[in-house]
């Protein structure tokens, strides 16, 4: 690698997808969901440390709700390499606050990587190979380089990006040009992509030199960059809530594709537990003490020791028990717990379950 390698994690989020066991001070990324005892952030950061030369070329953006979460969970990394926003406005934000900074300490020609903190990748070494894949041609030309995962079903929750003309390979992996970005698809839509073989899922992975990116932030979003470029974090007050899609990544000319060469998963919702745990013979997925009579294809989750969770007739159902708090959902359901604790939100005195 030419020139230096500065990863940034994205470590924002508000627990509400996996809730109860996620919070307003707790999400996801906090969680270690798979039983390793690692959670989310930690094994991304482990992930990012082999590209890099120790904890000072490693970065993380947050929020200040969670900051001290991230100062706990990786006590290495340097206190100026934590970046805290003073309030969420999305990824096109984090994405310019965290490039100016990136510039600043390591040079125009740094190269920076993004990459969520609650992503499950299950293949190091193909994440690394795929890695620096992206870092030699964000090196040798002008080029935003975003990781597509290769999709395995029609999923309307991911957006959507469409492969266009290949401009090589690297390291044995394609690269191409983007030719569009698409935000969730509707189920019909998502099938007719799938079909046509030349679209990957959006990771919300990217790769660029920071001084390219910024150059076209301030082609594309000027009214992101420049009060940041003025003010520091004390600019995003002044910011619109946007992702780094809708600012640049749908304008730019510049933009690549990288199938990325390693399992992932997202983890979107309680559902992806049966993804990421072992079945019983009923199909049930369990992480506690539980007796299940008569129940399949369920998920029963505690983070509690001390207790039994007895189950009779269920099927398809989602169980959490944590702390002060329990759900029971349907699986096919999962996607509305944000729609749910809106409800919780508007009740009085209900501040501690959220």
């Amino acid at each position: 690698m030419k020139s230096k390698f500065i990863p940034v994690i994205l470590a924002g989020g508000k627990g509400e997808r996996f809730w109860p066991l996620s919070r307003r001070t707790r999400p996801k990324q906090f969680l270690c969901l798979d039983g390793s005892g690692i959670s989310l952030l930690q094994a991304t950061a482990n992930r990012l440390l082999p590209l890099v030369d120790g904890w000072d070329n490693l970065m993380v953006i947050t929020s200040a709700l969670v900051a001290e979460n991230v100062r706990q969970q990786l006590p290495l990394l340097p206190e100026k390499n934590i970046l805290v926003e003073p309030e969420g406005k999305d990824t096109a934000p984090a994405v310019a606050w965290a490039s100016l900074e990136v510039q600043r300490l390591f040079g125009d020609d740094a190269i920076a990587g993004f990459f969520p903190a609650d992503h499950w990748i299950n293949s190091p070494e193909g994440f690394i190979k795929t890695i620096q894949a992206g870092v030699e041609f964000a090196q040798t030309q002008k080029a935003i380089v975003t990781l597509g995962i290769n999709p395995t079903y029609p999923s309307t929750g991911y957006g959507y990006i469409q492969q266009g003309e290949k401009e090589g390979e690297i390291n044995g992996l394609p690269v191409y040009k983007v030719t569009r970005f698409t935000e969730k698809p509707d189920q019909e839509t998502a099938s007719k992509f799938i079909a046509t073989g030349d679209y990957s899922w959006n990771s919300g992975m990217f790769i660029f030199e920071v001084n390219f990116v910024l150059q076209e932030l301030e082609k594309f979003a000027p009214q992101i960059l420049k009060p940041l470029r003025e003010k520091g974090e004390q600019g995003y007050f002044d910011l619109e809530k946007i992702s780094i899609d809708y600012a640049l990544m749908e304008k730019t000319a510049s933009a690549y594709v990288l199938p990325a060469d390693f399992p992932w998963d997202d983890l979107g919702d309680w559902n992806a537990l049966e993804r990421l745990l072992s079945k019983t013979d009923d199909d049930n997925v369990t992480n506690t003490n539980s007796v299940n009579y008569q129940t399949k294809n369920s998920i029963i989750y505690s983070s509690q020791n001390d207790e039994i969770i007895m189950t009779i007739g269920l099927e398809d159902i989602v169980i959490v028990r944590d702390g002060n708090a329990t759900l029971v959902v349907n699986k096919n359901q999962t996607q509305d717990i944000k729609k749910a604790l809106k409800l919780l939100q508007n009740k009085e005195n209900n501040q501690d379950y959220l």
